[in-house]
């Protein structure tokens, strides 16, 4: 864990960065990617794939389907936040990811966490955000906690399109709890 919050960011990805996330997803092992709740013939192929991600980097902040930030740890990528189902001015769903194994369980999520929140609050205007991890994964549940999120419920769906059918627990942060 870095020894002050300055060396640690998270701002907007660009659209020049979005690799990062291909490369997260295509470069999982199919037991990394199941602890996530990811079905590995789920994933698109990588062209179509970037080009829907830069696609959204097109449109106005108000028309996107999805908007992403990046974590950066000393100047360097750690892992990134997607959100989708965003109803822009009201809510958005949030997924959280580190990019690799030793920075993984390492201090700095909730810290991540509740930058990344303040981000979409700006950006997105929303007055709430939720984030739906698979509840058997037990890592990203203790940091939406830790981050100030609070429990909803634990359900059964496929989250996204890149899921298997999967208990979720939903946590909800409210724009004026960070």
């Amino acid at each position: 864990m870095p020894g002050d919050s300055e060396q640690r960011l998270a701002r907007p990805m660009e659209a020049s960065e979005v690799d990062l996330v291909i490369d997260y997803f295509h470069q999982a092992s199919p037991e990394y990617l199941n602890s996530l709740g990811v079905d590995p013939s789920r994933l698109p192929e990588r062209a179509p794939w970037k080009a829907a991600i830069e696609r959204q980097f097109a449109l106005p902040i108000e028309q996107r389907k999805a908007f992403l930030v990046l974590w950066e740890l000393g100047g360097v990528p750690v892992g990134f936040s997607t959100s989708d189902k965003i109803t822009f001015g009201r809510e958005a769903y949030m997924h959280l990811h580190i990019l690799r194994p030793e920075h993984r369980q390492a201090g700095n999520g909730a810290f991540f966490v509740r930058q990344t929140a303040r981000i979409y609050f700006e950006e997105l205007r929303i007055s709430r955000l939720f984030c739906e991890p698979y509840a058997l994964n037990a890592a990203p549940n203790r940091t939406l906690q830790r981050a100030g999120f609070k429990y909803v419920k634990t359900h059964e769906t496929v989250p996204g399109p890149l899921n298997f059918h999967q208990p979720v627990t939903r946590w909800v942060l409210e724009k004026g709890a960070i």
